[in-house]
């Protein structure tokens, strides 16, 4: 055993001065400030070395690589005073939430993209007067009230704005409160942007993979590609809205609409002219992009796992990344039969709420990377944990994200302490306001040629509200600025949820 424990050692210090080596120039550089020297003197990829372990106790070690950390806060005596919003014009009204303390200091969080702001705000007689810092004692209090998909926003927000909290208290990046970072960056893909030919479709490509630097880029094919097609799909003109649209997100209101049918039930068929038709969209896009830059697929459109499998093969001599909901999440046996059936990876998750219901995907092998969206899928410390579990049984972890700089933040963090990360998405890479929401502290760059920068030193999530930029910006549907919210102080109910 000992001899075991000396290789790894060995081998671990072997792997310590090769990521010394490679950080050295900038401890010695007479630009690197004292605090960033000890920081980075102090700290490792992964969090505390397993070489550090020889000859130290556990506490002895604990005590010298924080021994100069600067609190902000004396953290015991936090507690929570109030919670606020602002809705933004992101994605058509998502909401950044506050949680602001007796001590000053305050967290960010985000309701998820389009989701209602209520589901935070009804959390928040629940959480007054508690230390902000017992992130998982709070979490596990609140979690009852979230479920899948837009469902969870509420529980996220808060859960993002406690670590967010918790790092500012003690003054460490959140990923370091989850465990430590295997990346200094982060990934993205991007959308690949439409056009109305093929030669502006070939510029705006190159544009985003030259000058915006993104290395992973994602595209939806869509049965909607074929409307006013004849003979390219079975059974979809009962389906389609008074437009002639087979859309996705149309008609909510009505539970028999297409946007409400899922996949299995709409008997919608692809013929195989509709085949070659969206084999040539996807052709023109690989001939543009080339091999070298990963393509990913979603929004395919309503119809069985039949013609999912038929769709993807068709498809598979492209060699795209994943091919992301086909079917509902909740058909665990369906996503098995799919994986099995053909050699593109497979994807699904992004509305999945907590580790428990990823847990048949994964244990069962039905999917080949798993897409949670933290913002639903439980916040920072739960998507770590999916993260984790599915690494487990060789599951890659990509992530989902469509909402403000404070969600996507908060990907980041976790992405950054997830050893099975592939990529995050960047769904307003062409909002030109976006990245001027917050403001980063240091004045690091958030995004950097298709990469997110984790924060070294940045405590909490790393960034403050521009208010400046903000205020230009909110969903004119409700402009209260984060207004006091004194109606939802008072605890009504009874939560328990046993007798």
């Amino acid at each position: 055993m000992k001899s075991v424990l000396q290789q790894i050692i060995a081998k671990n210090t072997s792997e310590e001065k090769a990521y010394t080596a490679a950080r050295q120039s900038e401890i010695d550089s007479p630009k690197t400030g004292e605090d960033r020297r000890n920081f980075l003197k102090r700290t490792a990829l992964g969090g505390i070395a397993l070489s550090s372990f020889m000859g130290y106790s556990f506490e002895d070690t604990i005590a010298q690589t924080t021994s100069k950390v600067n609190r902000s806060s004396a953290p015991s005596d936090l507690q929570i005073t109030d919670m606020r919003y602002v809705l933004t014009k992101v994605m058509g009204g998502t909401a950044i939430i506050k949680i602001e303390t007796n001590q000053g200091i305050y967290g960010l969080g985000e309701v998820r993209d389009a989701a209602d702001v209520r589901y935070a705000l009804m959390l928040k007689s629940r959480i007054l007067g508690k230390n902000p810092c017992n992130v998982e004692r709070i979490f596990k209090s609140i979690r009852q009230f979230g479920g899948p998909a837009r469902q969870a926003g509420g529980v996220c927000a808060v859960e993002m704005a406690l670590w967010d909290l918790c790092g500012k208290a003690y003054n460490v990046p959140a990923w370091q409160l989850l465990g430590g970072r295997y990346r200094d960056r982060i990934r993205l893909y991007a959308d690949t942007p439409e056009a109305n030919s093929p030669e502006e479709q070939k510029r705006l490509i190159e544009f985003r993979m030259k000058d915006q630097g993104y290395t992973w880029l994602k595209m939806d094919v869509s049965i909607g590609e074929l409307k006013g097609k004849p003979g390219t799909v079975v059974n979809g003109k009962i389906w389609e809205d008074s437009k002639g649209n087979l859309a996705q997100w149309g008609d909510l209101k009505n539970d028999t609409s297409y946007a409400n049918t899922k996949h299995p039930f709409t008997q919608i068929q692809i013929t195989d002219k509709g085949l070659d038709l969206l084999s040539q969209v996807v052709e023109n896009v690989r001939n543009m992009v080339g091999f070298e830059i990963p393509i990913s697929t979603d929004h395919y459109g309503h119809f069985d796992l039949n013609n999912n499998i038929r769709l993807a093969r068709a498809l598979e001599k492209y060699r795209l990344a994943w091919f992301e909901d086909m079917v509902p999440w909740q058909y665990t046996e369906q996503w098995k039969t799919i994986t099995t059936a053909i050699e593109t990876p497979t994807t699904t998750g992004e509305d999945i709420y907590l580790l428990k219901d990823f847990k048949p995907l994964i244990e069962q092998r039905a999917v080949d990377i798993v897409h949670p969206d933290l913002a639903s899928s439980g916040g920072l410390l739960e998507t770590k944990r999916i993260a984790d579990y599915a690494e487990e049984f060789g599951i890659a972890m990509a992530m989902h994200q469509a909402g403000t700089p404070v969600s996507f933040m908060a990907s980041v963090h976790c992405a950054a302490a997830s050893q099975n990360f592939l990529a995050l998405e960047h769904h307003s890479v062409d909002l030109p306001w976006w990245e001027d929401l917050v403001k980063t502290v240091g004045n690091f760059k958030m995004i950097d040629k298709g990469f997110a920068t984790v924060p070294l030193t940045a405590p909490g999530l790393g960034i403050e509200l521009n208010e400046e930029v903000l205020k230009k910006h909110i969903d004119p549907r409700d402009k209260s600025y984060f207004a006091p919210t004194k109606e939802w102080d008072k605890l009504r109910s009874h939560d328990r949820t046993y007798s």
